[in-house]
């Protein structure tokens, strides 16, 4: 497998995995019980979505699905800082939610038709759960941003803080542009033009109003992360660490 395959399918992966943990946070913590439920199954879902990426390459290296997620450092994962920030309240999660949701829907509609048939069938199965998060996340959005003043001006705050992270999910790292090459990834540019458009409307459809002057933050496909990664990954991997190769 090329290099910049392997990098591409563990940017999917880790962008699933990494918040997957992240919404797992919020597992008994969330704050009305269906929500809390509906919090954690999306987060199975994500995991599960990852680990499909993981035994593929797996499959190929020879190596075990854990390796993956367990074994590698800050600087060997390729996700987009977006989905490792901090969950802080709600409103800060389901924005953080509904703009990974609004990319996930789209690019792997796009990945439907990528040369690679497992990426292929990957994207078909994870599709229908992706259908369902953005539609969860978008329905939050409108009741929290055309709510309550308090819950407006926090759903801004939130956007405000946050959408300097979404542009990252867009720009194409070099490995990405060779898989958009070669076939193996959909166009960035057609991706970003449906997710963005449908994000817009929601966020207007919510009252909310969308920046307009923000500092576009990158680094994550290149391995370069916030610090809330290394915390993260610290309990991720603690039991894989404290006990190497343990057997279930």
């Amino acid at each position: 497998m090329d290099s910049n395959l392997k990098k591409f399918i563990l940017r999917l992966a880790d962008d699933s995995m990494i918040l997957g943990q992240r919404l797992g946070e919020w597992c008994g913590h969330g704050p009305v019980l269906e929500q809390d439920i509906a919090l954690t199954n999306i987060a199975l879902d994500l995991i599960g979505e990852a680990r499909n990426y993981y035994a593929y390459l797996a499959s190929v290296e020879g190596k075990k699905e854990d390796d993956y997620p367990m074994l590698r450092l800050e600087r060997e994962f390729y996700n987009c800082l977006l989905v490792e920030q901090p969950n802080g309240h709600f409103g800060d999660s389901i924005i953080r939610q509904f703009l990974f949701d609004s990319y996930h829907y789209y690019i792997l509609d796009g990945l439907k038709s990528s040369k690679d048939e497992t990426l292929a069938q990957i994207a078909e199965k994870s599709l229908k759960e992706a259908r369902y998060h953005l539609h969860f996340s978008g329905e939050w959005v409108l009741r929290l941003g055309d709510g309550t003043e308090k819950s407006h001006n926090l759903m801004q705050d939130s956007l405000n803080n946050l959408v300097e992270y979404y542009e990252e999910l867009f720009t194409p790292a070099p490995f990405e542009v060779w898989c958009m090459e070669q076939g193996y990834c959909p166009n960035l540019n057609d991706v970003k033009d449906k997710a963005i458009g449908y994000a817009r409307q929601k966020i207007e459809d919510a009252t909310l109003t969308w920046p307009t002057e923000y500092f576009s933050r990158t680094g994550g496909k290149a391995g370069i992360h916030s610090e809330s990664l290394g915390f993260m990954l610290t309990e991720l991997q603690y039991m894989q660490r404290a006990y190497p190769s343990m057997n279930w």
